[in-house]
Order: C-alpha cells, then structure tokens, then sequence
C-alpha cells in the first residue's frame, strides 16, 4: 500500500536535508524541486529514490555547494557555460534560463555546459522552457551503462532526448525518454522488488539478453532503445550517439566511457548538458494551432484492442499529477519512506512528514 507525501513537502525534506551537509540553501531547493517534479510526474526512478545519491556525492566532497556557473563562450544565439561542478540543478537552471533569453532576441538559443553534474529528469528543463511559449530541448549524457549495438560492454550512458512544444490551453507535447529502452533507476526498482525485466531492456555481463536486473547492475548494462539489433536497438545507439554529440564532444566534458558511474569514489563527474529554446513567432504563424491540432488527431484515433485510448508524449505525466493532486500527494512505497526517515534520521534533520 502507498503511502502519500504532498510535493510541498518533498521539496522541503530535500531541501533540509542538502542543507544540513552545507548545500546552499537556494541550491539545495532547486535540486528538491526537481526531485519532486519527477515523483510528481511519475518518473520515480528520477525522484526522491535519488536523493541519497546526491547525498552521497556531497559527503565524498565531489560536488561544489556554493558558486555560480560561468559562461566562457558566447555568440548571440549560442554559448558554452562551465557549470564550476555544483549541483546538476543549478547549472540546468542557469542554462535554461540563458537559452530562453537568447531565444526571446534572436530565435533560437544553443547552450551548452560542461563541468556539471546529475539534473534529474531532462524534460524539467525543456518544460520550463516551454512555459514561455518556447520549444524547449535538454540533453544529458550520463554514467555509461549502455551496451552499443554488437557489443558486451557498457560505453555509453542512458542520454535522454526531450522536447517540450507549446500547445493551446497549457495542452503541451512534452517527450521525455532515454535512448535506452528503459532507464537504469527502473532496473534498480525491479531488482528491489525481485521482479523480472523484460527481454528488451538489458544484457549480462557476456553482453547477452537476460531478465535478471541483478545481471544488468553487476557487471551487465542496458540495451539501447529498440532492444537487440534485430528489433532496431541500433537506431537507439545512433540517438545516443547523437545526445553524446551534443554534450560531450560539442562541451568538452567528460564523454562516453570516460564518464564517471554512479558512486565512483575519487572522480567529479563533469558531464557535458545541452539546452535549446526555439522561439515558433521566427517561422510560420499558428504553431500552437497546428501542435494542437496534431495531438488531438492522434487521440482521436480509434485504438487497437486491448486498449481504451490514444496518447501523445505528455498525457501519462498529466493523468499522474492530476491523480496525485486530487489525492492528496505523491504515492510512495513504505520502504522509500522509511529510507528517507533513516536518513533524516543519520543527518539529524526533521523526517518525511507524509498525508
């Protein structure tokens, strides 16, 4: 049975919790607020379920509390930002809100950041993005547990593609995916709950299929979206090439094997992270009309049996915050929440007050 937190408070246990180790404060909430943001929207391998592995990284001194990002490189409509290692968030937050301006003055804005670190789900950016009547991209690359195509070993990491286009009344298209055909936090969630995974999503360490989430974390990794070569995975290694491109190698960070993994001791992570906001108003006029218009084409589609309706890019996220608003919170596993009460426990902070 789920036990429901309210965001609000999500973000504030967070929030105390980063603080309590030196974060600062303003840093510590928006790295919550984009925890709570993923819980809220369903992403719950990009939520509180992370919040010790940031904690982990503070207390290992691998990530800069207090600082602002800097910006090296400019043109107009591009610019390259050092992110100085401090909270993902920030750094994305900063970026985000260099793009929309560039956006807003010449069309398009590209900017690109290195020396940055994990930012939790890639559309919060391309959303806040969108908010402004903006086509928003974000792109991360990420710890390398991704098999290429033909290979047994990891090289590249999970690179998630999203894009978030404005439609009439807040009805927005808002894609949010790995180029793996599953994200590593869902294969953690499974192997907690002893669960198989599907055929499509990972291999074992001799880089052949397996449905044991245990032989992806030790020593496997996860295919690229599509699955094996047979089912197109090797158009996901393609795309996950192409988020590579545009973060590390266009960034100078860290890039495909040589990006540290999750809990690596002794190395920061420079990531390589990349932020677009498009302004519509410098093409053709009816953007919104036309985005509107597609959506609700697909949706109303008849659906093939077994299923009660067609979706778009968006609607799953939308039908769990309203679920989760109209009852009250987000629901949680017991076993997270009392995780997260050891851990308030362990920095001697206020727990996890749930509904």
């Amino acid at each position: 049975m789920s036990i429901r937190v309210k965001s609000e408070e999500v973000v504030e246990f967070a929030t105390r919790s980063l603080a309590s180790l030196g974060a600062n404060e303003n840093h510590a909430r928006q790295l919550a607020e984009v925890l709570a943001a993923g819980d809220h929207r369903g992403h719950f391998s990009h939520g509180l379920n992370r919040l010790s592995m940031y904690i982990d990284d503070i207390q290992a001194e691998m990530t800069c509390l207090d600082g602002t990002p800097q910006i090296v490189n400019e043109t107009v409509s591009c610019a390259l930002v050092n992110g100085n290692n401090l909270l993902g968030p920030v750094v994305g937050n900063f970026c985000t809100e260099l793009a929309i301006k560039k956006a807003k003055e010449t069309g398009i804005g590209w900017v690109v950041a290195n020396n940055s670190n994990h930012y939790g789900i890639a559309g919060y950016y391309s959303i806040r993005i969108c908010k402004e009547g903006l086509l928003g991209m974000s792109f991360t690359n990420t710890s390398p547990f991704q098999v290429p195509t033909r290979a047994k070993k990891s090289a590249l990491g999970t690179n998630p593609i999203t894009l978030a286009a404005p439609g009439h009344n807040g009805d927005d298209f808002v894609l949010d995916m790995a180029t793996t055909t599953a994200a590593l936090g869902k294969v953690e969630i499974y192997e907690r709950e002893k669960l198989p995974i599907p055929e499509t999503w990972g291999v074992n360490k001799n880089g052949e299929v397996t449905t044991d989430p245990a032989d992806v974390i030790n020593g496997g990794g996860l295919l690229s979206l599509g699955g094996a070569e047979a089912t197109g995975g090797y158009k996901g290694y393609g795309l996950a090439m192409m988020v590579e491109i545009f973060c590390g190698i266009l960034g100078d960070a860290s890039y495909g094997p040589n990006v540290r993994k999750w809990r690596e001791p002794g190395r920061i992570a420079n990531l390589g992270q990349c932020f677009v906001a498009i302004n519509p108003d410098a093409f053709a006029p009816g953007f919104r009309d036309r985005m509107s218009d597609l959506m609700d084409h697909c949706r109303g589609l008849e659906p093939a049996a077994g299923y009660d309706r067609v979706l778009v890019a968006g609607d799953p996220e939308r039908a769990h915050m309203q679920e989760c608003d109209e009852n009250g919170g987000i629901p949680y596993p017991p076993h997270l929440i009392e995780n997260m009460n050891k851990l308030a426990s362990t920095l001697g902070v206020e727990p996890l007050k749930t509904v």
